[in-house]
């Protein structure tokens, strides 16, 4: 190669948001050195992406990033659900300002659902990007293997057999320079790296237009409670904005619920125009009902609700991740989560190619496996926006009806004996069980499933769901998330899903699978695989299972086995013992990390 190189760095990302940030801290944490990139000067100042999931939480929790993202996380109390209240003063009957019209719990309502508690040992939390953004930046540039340059462009790139030619502009002084990498990450929301790679799409739709206004506001006095994540506001005054209303987020940042010092505002009209912020701060006002409402607006953003993802997350040496390789409708929380897991899939599997650990069809397995993933995030956001368009309807109000026939069709709620009030409240309870598909997503946050050459299948059935979107179901099955259970050494409690922290592979055997660790410590110990081993339930075990969590859900014998991969995910069960658990062992690491048969 003839080009002079600047840099030489085992891996360049390029985009300094959720998912580039996360694969910075990951890959530092794994031992790999890279360079991260972003052409923005400084970190994101749009608060988007505020719920953090289950399974981002507990990624977070292996990162070292989690206590200071629930230090400043809305406190769980104010976290219970999602509400719809009426206009919330101004015009109309003044006994109908502000009235609560249905609530419903949501993403675990605070830590208090069985079904979430018992799932995982991270609660939910709440805090957007404006201010997590920080948080990963400053993780990210404490490593001295990480260099982290905020205003510096990609602007081109070439890839050949061996790795990536990157050329990088400083946006502060105009000056470019080379960078030479074994891969590239593109995590820049498809602004630059797909285009240059030559990623393909064939997936790509814009739905709805809105704007979100980010407030400084008291509207404590509005409201009579404050448990809720989310409001939704449908004010009969202004009828223009019945067919979405507005829905407000707190956003703290020092006090929650509905004493926060600042708000989301989001509202959706076909003539939305963003850049007249006086004009969207008067539809705010109309459609929350506040007349008088005069804050201080500190930001205004115009986008698209859509649906895209790419044909391949993996072009050659050049891996796509969050809002680069896939886009979806906010309904749900799942973009900025399917972000972070996006870079847990993939960052471990880099490590070990790089290291010599693994062959290169590991790699396709990011595809393979993130793909389906997002496919299936896609398609369920897409089908909350559908129930949302039914959500007026549901209600009584129309745009098409006058302020009076608005007005009167909410007074069912809260009027007893009118005729058509009973049946008016359940339509609106029905419509509130569907919404679930959005706030109780646990088994599309939460139970996705892998299958790849990087699982090794062990010819049992996949459990049967009676909902695949909101029912979280444990299971040991390859493929699966380790299920959770708090186990206990030498009176110390931990979750059992730390033994892959730091990016290790964890072999959980039964009682008497004693054979298993012997085999596993040698495969680890001659292929230098980071490995940790536990033989887990009760009796004379490494682990006991106090509580049974772990008996529940483990699905193997006292001398059986599992093997789970650092992201969390089974990748070999043996039921029961095996006649020669080493040569069984060797055969599932080499399927898993792509290599080829070596002695024992």
């Amino acid at each position: 190669m003839s080009e002079k190189i600047d840099l030489h760095v085992p891996v360049l990302i390029v985009g300094g948001g959720g998912a580039g940030l996360t694969s910075s801290i990951l890959l530092s944490r794994l031992g790999v050195s890279s360079l991260l990139v972003t052409r923005y000067p400084e970190t994101t100042k749009v608060p988007r992406g505020h719920i953090l999931n289950q399974r981002s939480m507990e990624i977070f929790t292996d990162m070292g990033v989690a206590p200071e993202i629930r230090a400043k996380s809305t406190p769980p109390e104010h976290m219970r659900g999602v509400a719809w209240y009426s206009g919330l003063a101004g015009g109309g009957p003044e006994d109908g300002h502000g009235r609560l019209l249905g609530f419903v719990e949501a993403w675990g309502a605070g830590y208090t659902d069985p079904d979430y508690i018992a799932a995982s040992p991270e609660a939910i939390a709440n805090l957007n990007l404006l201010h997590t953004e920080p948080l990963l930046r400053a993780h990210a540039e404490s490593y001295p293997g990480a260099t982290v340059r905020f205003h510096h462009e990609l602007v081109g790139l070439e890839q050949d057999a061996d790795g990536v030619t990157s050329t990088v502009q400083n946006r502060d002084t105009g000056q470019t320079y080379t960078v030479r990498s074994s891969y590239l990450l593109g995590a820049d929301a498809g602004r630059t790296v797909g285009k240059l790679a030559g990623a393909e799409v064939t997936f790509h739709e814009r739905l709805r237009k809105l704007v979100s206004l980010h407030l400084s506001v008291d509207l404590s006095q509005h409201f009579p409670s404050d448990d809720s994540i989310l409001t939704w506001i449908f004010n009969p005054e202004y009828p223009d904005h019945l067919d979405f209303g507005a829905v407000l987020l707190p956003l703290g940042p020092q006090r929650w619920g509905r004493h926060s010092e600042e708000w989301l505002l989001a509202v959706s009209r076909p003539d939305l125009d963003g850049s007249q912020p006086e004009k969207m701060l008067q539809w705010a006002s109309e459609a929350l009902g506040l007349p008088d409402l005069h804050p201080e607006v500190l930001g205004v953003s115009e986008w698209h609700l859509e649906r895209f993802l790419l044909d391949d997350f993996r072009v050659g040496r050049v891996f796509l991740l969050g809002d680069a390789a896939h886009r979806l409708p906010p309904s749900g929380g799942l973009g900025l989560n399917s972000a972070v897991q996006d870079a847990y899939n993939l960052c471990w599997k880099l490590a070990a190619v790089l290291a010599g650990r693994a062959g290169d069809g590991l790699l396709d397995t990011y595809n393979a496996e993130r793909r389906p993933v997002n496919k299936t995030n896609i398609e369920t956001a897409t089908r909350s926006v559908g129930n949302q368009i039914k959500m007026a309807s549901s209600l009584g109000v129309s745009p098409d009806k006058s302020v009076e026939e608005n007005w009167a069709a909410l007074r069912l709620f809260w009027e007893d004996g009118l005729p058509g009030a009973e049946e008016r409240r359940h339509e609106f309870n029905q419509w509130l069980g569907d919404s679930t598909l959005e706030y109780h997503q646990h088994n599309v946050d939460f139970g996705y499933i892998y299958d790849s050459t990087a699982i090794v299948g062990d010819g049992t059935p996949a459990p049967v769901s009676a909902d695949t979107v909101r029912l979280y179901r444990p299971s040991s099955r390859p493929g699966h998330p380790l299920p959770h259970a708090w186990v206990e050494r030498s009176g110390q409690r931990l979750a059992l899903r730390s033994l892959i922290h730091g990016g290790h592979f964890a072999l959980i055997v039964g009682e008497n699978g004693q054979a298993w660790v012997e085999a596993a410590d040698k495969i680890a110990q001659e292929r230098e695989i980071p490995l940790r081993t536990a033989r887990v339930g009760l009796g004379e075990v490494d682990l006991v299972d106090v509580r049974l969590a772990w008996q529940r859900n483990r699905a193997i014998s006292p001398e059986g086995a599992l093997l789970v991969r650092p992201d969390g995910h089974i990748a070999f069960r043996s039921i029961d013992a095996a006649d020669d658990p080493l040569a069984v062992l060797t055969a599932a690491f080499n399927q898993i990390l792509a290599t080829t048969d070596q002695e024992d």
